[in-house]
C-alpha cells in the first residue's frame, strides 16, 4: 500500500536554463480514475523536455503555461513499479514493472500515469532501457512506418543516426526491410553500424547531398542544410521528414514546417514534417520489437536525480549518443 507523505522531485518555478531546476520534497500525486501510480525507477529526457524547461521557442508556452510551467515537475518518459491503481484500471496491479509516458512529470520518485500510457516492461530490457523508449521510439516508429511508409527494399537515409530518435529509426527501418544508411560522426560510426545500417556516412568526410546516391526516404534529425539542398539526395517521388525541432526563439520550427508544406505543392517529392502522438498501440509495438531483439535502446549517459539539471544540459548540446537517462 502506498503511504509515502513526501517525495523528491526535480522542479522548476519559472522558465529558464537548467539552473532553474531544484530538487524539492513535495506531496506525491494520488491516482485518479483510470490512473496508475508508478514508483519511478528511471526517466529519460529529450529535447522536448528542454524546450518546456526554457519556455523557448515561446510558442510552447501556449501548451505548457504562459508565465510559468503549468506542471512544475519536468520529464515525461519513465519506467518503474506500479505502486497503486485508481478506479476502473484493469491489467495492472501493484508490483508490475511498467514503462510509458506522463504529463505531470517523471523526474520524481512517483508519477501518476493514465493506464492507457503504460505497457509492461519487456523482459529483456532493464528499467533504464525501457525508460529510454517511449517518446523517441514512438517518433521514430511513426516517422518510418506511418509518415514515410517504409517498404522492403527501399533506400532510407537517417541523418543524426546516433541520436535519440535516429538510433531508434535506424533499427525500425531495418526491421521494415529497408536498406539503411546512417549519417553520423566518425566516432559514432561503429555504434550506428551495430544498429543494423547497411552503410555509414561520416558527415565531416562526405556530404551526403553531393553524392550520387538518392534515397526513397530521408529522416533529417539535424537539419543543418536547407530543404532545397537535402532534396538533391531524394528520389523524384521520395519522402523527406525534417525532425530537428530547432528554429527561432518565437515560433521554433514552424517557419520551416510551413516552407516544407508549400514546397510540397510544387514537387512530386513528399516533404512531411510531423509531430508524433503517443498511443498505447505504438508503445506495445515498440515493446514487441524490443522483445524480439529488433530494437535495443542506446543509452548515452545515466545521471542520478540530483543531477537532473546536468542531464538536460547534456541533451541541449545536440550531440547525445542515444538517450540520456535519470535514475531515481
Amino acid at each position: 500500500m502506498h503511504t509515502t507523505t513526501t517525495m523528491r522531485a526535480a522542479m522548476q518555478r519559472q522558465y529558464g536554463p537548467p539552473s532553474v531546476l531544484e530538487i524539492a520534497d513535495v506531496e506525491p500525486p494520488a491516482p485518479g480514475r483510470g490512473d496508475v501510480l508508478v514508483r519511478v525507477r528511471a526517466a529519460s529526457v529529450h529535447p522536448g523536455d528542454y524546450f518546456v524547461m526554457t519556455g523557448e521557442p515561446y510558442i510552447v508556452r501556449l501548451a505548457f503555461g504562459l508565465r510559468r510551467p503549468r506542471h512544475a515537475i519536468r520529464g515525461m518518459d519513465l519506467a518503474g513499479v506500479v505502486a497503486a491503481v485508481g478506479e476502473d484500471v484493469e491489467g495492472f496491479e501493484p508490483g508490475d514493472l511498467v514503462f510509458g509516458w506522463c504529463t505531470t512529470g517523471s523526474l520524481a520518485e512517483y508519477a501518476c500515469v493514465p493506464a492507457r500510457n503504460l505497457a509492461p516492461v519487456p523482459e529483456n530490457l532493464s528499467l533504464a532501457e525501457a525508460a529510454a523508449v517511449p517518446t523517441s521510439g514512438m517518433t521514430a516508429l511513426q516517422a518510418m512506418r506511418d509518415v514515410a511508409r517504409v517498404a522492403p527494399g527501399q533506400k532510407v537515409l537517417i541523418v543524426g543516426a546516433s541520436g535519440g530518435v535516429g538510433s531508434f529509426a535506424v533499427q525500425i527501418a531495418a526491421s521494415l526491410g529497408a536498406e539503411v544508411t546512417g549519417v553520423c560522426s566518425a566516432g559514432n560510426g561503429e555504434l550506428v553500424a551495430s544498429l543494423g545500417t547497411d552503410h555509414v556516412i561520416d558527415y565531416a568526410a562526405s556530404d551526403f547531398t553531393a553524392r550520387e546516391s538518392q534515397y526513397d526516404v530521408i529522416l533529417d534529425n539535424v537539419e543543418s542544410r536547407p530543404l532545397s539542398v537535402v532534396r538533391r539526395a531524394l528520389t523524384p517521388a521520395g519522402t523527406l521528414i525534417p525532425n530537428s525541432g530547432k528554429g527561432g526563439r518565437l515560433l521554433g520550427p514552424i517557419g520551416r514546417v510551413i516552407r516544407a508544406h508549400v514546397l510540397s505543392l510544387f514537387t512530386r517529392q513528399r516533404l512531411r514534417p510531423f509531430t508524433s502522438v503517443g498511443t498505447r498501440e505504438d508503445l506495445l509495438a515498440l515493446a514487441a520489437l524490443a522483445s524480439s531483439g529488433q530494437l535495443t535502446p542506446v543509452i548515452d549517459r545515466v545521471y542520478p536525480l540530483d543531477a537532473a539539471a546536468d542531464a538536460l544540459r547534456h541533451v541541449a548540446t545536440g550531440h547525445t549518443r542515444g538517450k540520456v537517462v535519470v535514475t531515481i
